[in-house]
This record gives C-alpha cells, sequence and structure tokens, in this order.
C-alpha cells in the first residue's frame, strides 16, 4: 500500500512466466498421453537410421521366425529373416507420411470449398456441397480402396486417394463452421464497413474457425494412418521390400498361427499411432473449450 492509499505497479517488474514444468502439469491427460505416444512414434522414426539395429531390407533365411526377445532381435524376425524392431522404426516414416500428407492436403482442399460454399450461398454452395455429398455417400475405406487400384500402388497415390475420401467431411465441418461465424456481429460490422469478403475471410473467418478444424483434423490423421495400413496391407502402398506397417502385416500373417505374436506386433504399432492422434485431438478440443470460457 503506497502513501496515497493506492497499489501502484512496481516500474520496470517482470511478469513471471509459469515453469514449464508446470505448464506442463495444467494439460489434460488426454494431451499428454497423445503427445507422448506420438512423439515416441516421430522420434523413432526420424532416428531410424541411429537406432535401428539391423537393416530393415536385408534378411537371413536362417534368423527367420525368431520369436520376440531373441539374442540380437529384440521383436523378434519375419519370413524373411529380416529384424521386426529395425523394420517397425523404417516403416514408421512411410506410415506417418502416408497418415498426415492427406490430412494437410484436404484440409486445405476441403477448408476452401466450405469456405467458397458457406459465404457465396446459392447455387455455388448447392453444387459444391451436393457433389461433395457424393463422395460422403460411399464408405471411406472401400472408396479409398476403389480410387487406390485405379491409380495403381504407390505411397503418392496412396495419398492421393485418401486425401480425395477426407475433402468431404473437412469440408462439410469448415461449412458449419463458416455459418456459425458468419451470423457474428463483428462480421456484419466488417461488411458494413465496405470490406471485402476475401479480406473478411482471411482476417475474421479463418481465425475463428481455425481450432475446431484443428481438433478435428488431428483426430482424422489416426484414421488416416488406418486407412493407409489398409491400402499397404491390400499391396497399394509402398513397393517392396521398403518397410511399411500396413506391408508388415501383410507379411507377417502367414505366421499367425505358427508365431502370433510377431503377427500382432505392426498391429499394436498402428493401433498406438491411431490412438495417440485421436487422444491429442481429444486433449486439443478440451484446452480450447478451457480457453473460450476463459475468453469469455
Amino acid at each position: 500500500m503506497s502513501a496515497t492509499g493506492l497499489d501502484l505497479p512496481i516500474t520496470g517488474a517482470r511478469k513471471r512466466r509459469r515453469p514449464l514444468r508446470r505448464r506442463v502439469a495444467a494439460l489434460p491427460g488426454s494431451t499428454l498421453a497423445g503427445g507422448t505416444i506420438v512423439g515416441v512414434i516421430v522420434l523413432g522414426a526420424v532416428l531410424a537410421p541411429v537406432l535401428s539395429p539391423d537393416d530393415p531390407i536385408v534378411g537371413s533365411i536362417s534368423q527367420r521366425l525368431f520369436d520376440v526377445g531373441s539374442a540380437g532381435h529384440v521383436l523378434g524376425t519375419d519370413g524373411q529373416g529380416r529384424d521386426i524392431l529395425s523394420r517397425l522404426m523404417w516403416g514408421a516414416r512411410p506410415t506417418l507420411i502416408a497418415g498426415v500428407l492427406p490430412v494437410l492436403i484436404a484440409t486445405l482442399i476441403g477448408t476452401t470449398l466450405g469456405l467458397v460454399a458457406a459465404l457465396s450461398g446459392g447455387w455455388p454452395r448447392t453444387a459444391i456441397m451436393r457433389t461433395l455429398d457424393v463422395l460422403y455417400a460411399f464408405p471411406a475405406i472401400l472408396l479409398a480402396i476403389a480410387i487406390g487400384a485405379a491409380l495403381g500402388p504407390g505411397v503418392l497415390n496412396a495419398i492421393v486417394s485418401l486425401a480425395i475420401v477426407l475433402i468431404a467431411p473437412i469440408a462439410r465441418v469448415a461449412e458449419g463452421e463458416v455459418l456459425r461465424v458468419r451470423s457474428a456481429d463483428f462480421i456484419e460490422s466488417a461488411r458494413v464497413s465496405g470490406a471485402r469478403w476475401s479480406t473478411i475471410s482471411r482476417r475474421h473467418v479463418l481465425p475463428n474457425i481455425a481450432p475446431a478444424l484443428t481438433v478435428y483434423c488431428t483426430s482424422l490423421i489416426g484414421l488416416s494412418i488406418v486407412y493407409a495400413a489398409g491400402l499397404s496391407f491390400l499391396g497399394l502402398g509402398v513397393s517392396p521390400p521398403t518397410a511399411d506397417w500396413g506391408s508388415m502385416l501383410n507379411d507377417l500373417r502367414q505366421s499367425i498361427y505358427d508365431r502370433p505374436v510377431l503377427s500382432l506386433i505392426p498391429a499394436i504399432a498402428i493401433f498406438l499411432a491411431s490412438i495417440g492422434f485421436n487422444l491429442l485431438g481429444d486433449g486439443l478440443r478440451r484446452q480450447l473449450d478451457v480457453n473460450e470460457e476463459v475468453a469469455s
């Protein structure tokens, strides 16, 4: 208390930031769990050249189908004698690329289509949304398989097929969010002041729909990883002998009766990657909900 009876701020005093440990502890448990799982997978993929114990492509027939925990092969070997741990780490790269990249491409295209449809209205909106409804009517995995089969095997074709499948749901979410934001008072004020729709979209609409789209698209990455693994399992993904979790699952299915644990390893990796991104998306949703309540 100062002499005048008022609490005056101390000049030059710096606002203390919360320690990193407290900020991490304040995050939702799902965010920490999902971020940990995703971080371990990404770290293993990046450090595969350093951490992988063996060549993921070269094997030995004399070492085929070693059990988990065998000497020199922590996770065993496959039917061609290749180290499963090494293939799992190297296979995380194309798996993550085929899971993340389609979502990014579909987000750019779907958000643009949803934005144009919601802001234009009339026949452009009808044409865009009814066309997307045709894609949305098909089961996603069957549509991805059909497009992938038409384009042929390969990582690039798998990415294109998955991106096409994911455009429709992202566009619908984007359109709904834009319609919600469009009725806000600040949008009407910007329009009355003479601002163009392109300026309004860039400065007002996109920043307000970005949190919802970020949460939704993050949860779609796990689904995209499962779809990409399914395409590789059917031979529509990476070309042999490149390591990929879906192709590993296909290779090890022949030993499911002799070595059932080995055939479960790539399936567990796919499951953990999917659940990791789902938990991360759920944690982001909770965190954004808290921020919105505080802001209001």
